[in-house]
């Protein structure tokens, strides 16, 4: 239930980035004063995509792959999920190491992301021991 909760909190973030980025409205910070430098700069969009909006598809997956599982009780489900956790907390570096040391600027929505990135990660690995300890679960 936590993976779900993390995943959902995930999702508003980066869809809250994104409907930002398709509003052409800047994305205000009062703890950090860098959110619009980094949602505008020329590392916030790839292939003509924005980051944000690919972080809400992560995201989205996650929740569906969750849910999937709450409603058939097939744990691949929560494996995939598990999993595809991985690739969020490697994109959530990259982007955290671009803050830091390139765009020299920190956004808290990202930031945020890269928390939930991190707790899913640690979570999925929760997921992937159990499986292996209990290997006749669906």
């Amino acid at each position: 239930m936590l993976f779900l909760l993390i995943a959902f909190a995930g999702f508003l973030d980066a869809s809250y980035l994104a409907a930002k980025y398709f509003l052409g409205s800047p994305v205000i910070c009062n703890l950090l004063k860098g959110c619009e430098i980094v949602t505008s700069s020329k590392y916030s969009v790839m292939f003509g995509i924005p980051i944000a909006l690919m972080g809400s598809l992560y995201y989205l997956a996650l929740l569906i792959l969750t849910v999937v599982f709450f409603d058939t009780g097939r744990s691949v489900f929560l494996k995939a999920a598990a999993y595809g956790t991985v690739f969020g907390f490697i994109a959530s570096l990259y982007f955290v190491y671009l803050q830091f040391f390139v765009i020299k600027a920190l956004c808290l929505y990202c930031l945020l992301s890269a928390v939930s990135s991190t707790v899913l990660l640690v979570l999925g690995g929760l997921v992937i021991y159990r499986s292996k300890q209990n290997p006749l679960s669906q």
